[in-house]
């Protein structure tokens, strides 16, 4: 047994998250990304920090709390708790000096003006006040702050007021200090009517109209200051998986409480005296690091749907239709069973679309030759056809059984919904394995044809989710190969079953063999290289922190193969580190769509083995949840998800970051003005423009 490897050749996760958040914030920073998608890409900047304080700071003070073994990286708790601090302040005062300086004012150039309560004239301030007294102030329940009426909860990520007051109330009282919650039903941003505004689009924010007439809720009293605030909980759900007989029970019991978890950080808007802020510290029992004080709403999240709002195509990404393989184009309305046994279909989402996959469920509900119909559901949101289809074929009598993550972080609702459904209309459910979240994308059909029974199946990178396959660059494959339906099959029957895990044929699975599989593919391509062949590893993931596989890259670095690392998110090695990392290259590709394929191309003598998978390179898929990766196959497929999935984001310098040896990240600046953007090119090459689309199904 060898030494592992010192701390100093590991970067800090945490740190190397906001990271990728000020690349996602350098998309709203630039000029060249349209108006309304800035504004966008700043609302998702603060959805990401939110989900960051929710689990990883969270998880930071319980480390910091109960004491802990530091991570790879070999940094203490607490200081990685103090490094994040400083880093989130400058990232969140950034983001703020963006909306403020540059964002708000080119959209008030362009018509769209958010109405501040200092600006509006008679008329609009009118409007605002009927608007207050009809449909805010009805639904409003102030809390005074006295023996009576102790400090409430406060809800996760809820729009609270502290109001200071002055004076005595009808019963004599005079606490001085009131909390007035305002309830998730009403909006965050207001339309106002445009000729009251007097722009195409003026918006009013609830906590300006709040501001402006919070005096009306405390009759014959004076207010004296009136400062919103939010608190961000821990919201990472406790099942105890050992005590549990009903885990579906167990999780409906636990959600509630996350709303109310220990807190972990308190915004307040920055005309907050200290002593209120230092006041609300006290009553969630926070630190003042915990304090972000910030110039503007406490939600940006709530900004998001303003793009959706305004028709404007001219300030946000033009539009497109994905496209469809050659093969179901020619098909037109041609059986897609007969379509999958003439050869594997690759869909690449979003630049191809989502419709042959939920086509595949649907026909297989309705064909009177399907017999059953298995599939595994992680996320798949609230409006989902591919779960109607389910329910559907169960109705008809169909085989169906649908593995649901109910641990699926904040779908947990969502899934549990449709599984009440699903048992209702007669399908079998079941919750995957209890302590390995069921992460594989995976659907089986079987189907008799004559006197045998065929299978075939989908395989994909990413959820059945309607809204993610827009928004998310991913990689499905649908096939009628034996081999692999074989294993899609054993997978299920272990995951509705018990019995040891078998010998898959080809498939890599977690929490069994695709870890072990992995760093044996790294390091036959290490023989290759002291054998003077050409060896080379190109892959793309999410993220990469599991230290025996970045130790394997190292390993293999060392010995001569040439790699390059597409990493997104997270990156926890050192890429061209003198002796350890030199031929490891690692890039993110940030962009308008979400990279989340997962694609690991091993040269291996030139048989190209060419993988997609479900799992990122991190501790938790490899060991910690059930995942697949699974072979291309067909060369021409092999070819198309090199060419698509993976060259374009080692040619682009419009959307690519290089990562340096201490985790810093540098833009790519085209040379000489040859602009390459991968998102771009695939676009152009695998959808078609709205027009088209139009024309075509004209």
């Amino acid at each position: 047994m060898h030494a592992p490897l010192g701390p100093e050749l590991f970067l800090n996760r945490e740190l190397s998250q906001l990271a990728f958040n000020r690349r996602v914030l350098a998309l709203a920073e630039d000029d060249a990304t349209p108006l309304l998608e800035r504004l966008r890409f700043l609302c998702i900047v603060s959805s990401n920090l939110d989900e960051f304080f929710e689990i990883r700071v969270a998880g930071l003070k319980q480390q910091i709390a109960w004491g802990g073994v530091p991570g790879p990286d070999g940094l203490p708790a607490r200081e990685v708790y103090r490094r994040v601090a400083v880093e989130a302040h400058a990232l969140i005062a950034r983001q703020y000096q963006l909306l403020n300086e540059a964002i708000l004012p080119a959209l008030a150039q362009a018509g769209i003006r958010f109405l501040r309560r200092t600006h509006w004239n008679a008329a609009q301030a009118e409007w605002v006040r009927h608007y207050f007294i009809e449909q805010v102030m009805p639904v409003l329940t102030p809390i005074g702050l006295d023996p009576a009426h102790p400090f409430p909860r406060v809800l996760n990520k809820s729009l609270n007021f502290a109001v200071e007051l002055e004076g005595r109330d009808a019963f004599g009282r005079s606490s001085g200090t009131a909390i007035v919650q305002a309830p998730r039903v009403l909006p965050r941003v207001i339309r106002m009517p445009t000729d009251i505004a007097g722009c195409d689009y003026g918006f009013v924010f609830l906590s300006s109209i709040l501001h402006a007439h919070v005096g009306e809720l405390f009759a014959g009293m004076t207010v004296k200051g009136c400062y919103q605030f939010r608190v961000t909980r821990n919201s990472d759900l406790f099942v105890d998986e050992e005590e549990i007989t009903n885990l579906r029970e167990a999780l409906q019991g636990e959600l509630p409480h996350r709303q109310f978890g220990d807190a972990v950080r308190l915004e307040v808007a920055d005309n907050c005296p200290e002593e209120m802020a230092r006041f609300l510290l006290s009553q969630f029992r926070l630190e003042y690091e915990d304090l972000y004080q910030v110039h503007g709403p406490v939600n940006l999240v709530r900004l998001m749907q303003v793009p959706d709002w305004v028709d404007r195509p001219d300030l946000k990404y033009p539009p497109f239709v994905p496209g469809l393989p050659a093969a179901l184009a020619q098909a037109q309305d041609e059986d897609l069973f007969a379509v999958i046994q003439r050869g594997d279909l690759l869909l690449h989402h979003p630049y191809q679309s989502f419709n042959p996959v939920i086509e595949f469920i649907r026909q297989a509900a309705r064909d009177p030759d399907v017999l059953s119909i298995r599939q595994t559901v992680y996320r798949t949101g609230t409006d989902s056809e591919i779960m109607e289809a389910l329910i559907d074929a169960a109705r008809r009598g169909k085989e169906v059984t649908v593995v649901v993550e109910l641990l699926a972080r904040f779908d947990e609702e969502a899934n549990i919904n449709w599984a009440e459904k699903l048992e209702e209309a007669g399908a079998h459910v079941v919750y995957g394995v209890v302590g390995y979240k069921t992460h594989a994308k995976m659907a089986l059909v079987v189907r008799r044809e004559g006197s045998t029974l065929r299978r075939y199946c989908h395989l994909g990178t990413g959820n059945y989710h309607p809204r993610t396959t827009k928004l998310y660059t991913d990689l499905g494959l649908i096939t009628a190969h034996e081999g692999i339906c074989a294993d899609v099959a054993h997978i299920f029957v272990q995951l509705t079953g018990l019995g040891r895990a078998g010998h898959l044929t080809h498939l890599w699975q977690a929490p069994f063999t695709l870890a072990a599989n992995l760093r044996a593919a790294i390091a036959r391509e290490a023989e290759h290289a002291r054998a003077g062949r050409r060896a080379r590893i190109v892959a793309k993931m999410n993220a990469l922190t599991e230290p025996q596989v970045i130790e394997a890259l190292y390993a293999a670095s060392q010995a001569g193969v040439e790699i390059d690392l597409i990493v997104r998110g997270v990156c926890a090695l050192r890429p061209r580190l003198p002796g350890v990392s030199e031929r490891i290259r690692v890039r993110s590709v940030v962009g308008r769509f979400l990279e989340h394929t997962r694609i690991f191309w091993f040269h291996n003598g030139g048989a190209n083995d060419v993988y997609l998978a479900s799992a990122d390179w991190m501790h938790r898929n490899l060991f910690r949840r059930i995942e697949v990766a699974f072979p291309v196959l067909d060369r021409r497929l092999k070819r198309r998800v090199i060419q698509e999935g993976l060259l374009p984001y080692l040619k682009d310098n419009v959307q690519a970051w290089d990562m340096r040896p201490d985790g810093e990240y540098h833009r790519r600046a085209p040379r000489r003005g040859k602009i390459y953007c991968a998102q771009s090119v695939l676009l152009a090459k695998l959808g078609r423009s709205a027009w088209e689309g139009a024309e075509a199904d004209g």
